[in-house]
């Protein structure tokens, strides 16, 4: 048997025939709906060169205030990710931890506050920690940056941590029970199983769903110039600069290429690190699970 029939029937002749005419015909629907939005573009002028000089011709007046404006937008829009990503890390280990360590009652406010969280969308949380913090009068001009900022991350730690919190949970379920027993089999606490053995492969197992929810928090980022916090990241001088010069179009479509560059960057650098890690996974085992495994089995508690 192939590999290929192991988890699916092998199509025939006339289903392959099927999928290559239905390959087709989407690409040609594809094709005809790109077709007719490019006409409906072109004849409404949007492919002029005079609404495309500010954003690609350095002799144009306005290039270099554009991409001036463009650059503190991006840089603004990662810091907010940056800061939100190491907090959303932080909580959402320190939650994950908590739900998979805590008694029966300890669990209860932990995964009611998981379950809150993960259930409100992400603009309800950020305008809800805006508008609270607002009228609450809490003191965020303490902190070094404006306050805007504070609000986005803080909204977005909120809703990310939880669901980095379940990603954790799922990465320690995910491992053979014999990795935790053999720690315990060596006299070690369970606090000690947690960080030595069972975290470390998890973030391993788990690193491809950590790294795509760490690219959402920068996309979500945006969300600052959609409910108007007054905070100006790469979406908001985008829209900025469109109401200035009067394309929309053309400012949206560059600010969105620049989103899909950092975006793709991410994502390769979450290939590239995940496959060092599973080359260094089976090239050179982590040593301290190896030597408790070692010791588990030289006292008759293996791994099973």
């Amino acid at each position: 048997m192939s590999d290929q029939s192991v988890l699916y029937d092998v199509p025939g002749p006339r289903a392959v025939r099927r999928h290559r005419i239905g390959t087709v015909v989407a690409l040609l629907f594809i094709a005809g709906l790109v077709a007719v939005a490019i006409q409906r573009l072109a004849s409404r002028g949007q492919f002029d060169s005079e609404l495309w000089s500010p954003w690609i011709n350095p002799s144009d007046d306005s290039f270099s205030q554009v991409w001036e404006l463009v650059g503190r937008g991006a840089l603004s829009t990662i810091l907010a990710a940056a800061m939100a990503i190491v907090l959303s890390l932080l909580v959402g280990v320190v939650l994950g931890v908590a739900r998979m360590m805590s008694g029966r009652l300890g669990k209860i406010p932990v995964v009611g506050f998981i379950e809150l969280f993960r259930g409100l969308p992400v603009v309800i949380t950020i305008v809800f920690v805006w508008r609270a913090m607002a009228e609450l009068d809490v003191p965020v001009d303490v902190l070094p940056g404006e306050p805007a900022l504070w609000y986005l991350v803080i909204g977005l730690t909120l809703y990310n941590s939880v669901i980095v919190a379940e990603i954790l949970r799922a990465g320690v379920a995910s491992l053979p029970r014999g990795q935790g027993e053999a720690g315990r089999a060596i006299g070690m606490t369970e606090g000690q199983v947690m960080r030595s053995i069972l975290l470390p492969q998890a973030f391993r197992t788990m690193l491809p769903a950590l790294i795509s929810q760490l690219v959402v928090i920068l996309k979500d980022t945006s969300l600052a110039a959609v409910i108007g916090l007054g905070y100006f990241e790469l979406l908001r001088r985008g829209n900025q600069i469109s109401q200035v010069l009067d394309n929309p179009i053309q400012s949206l479509f560059i600010v969105g290429t620049i989103f899909v560059v950092i975006n793709y960057g991410l994502s390769r650098l979450a290939v590239y690190v995940e496959k060092r890690l599973s080359t260094s996974s089976y090239s050179d085992p982590d040593p301290a699970t190896a030597e408790i495994t070692l010791q588990a089995q030289s006292r008759g508690g293996g791994p099973g």
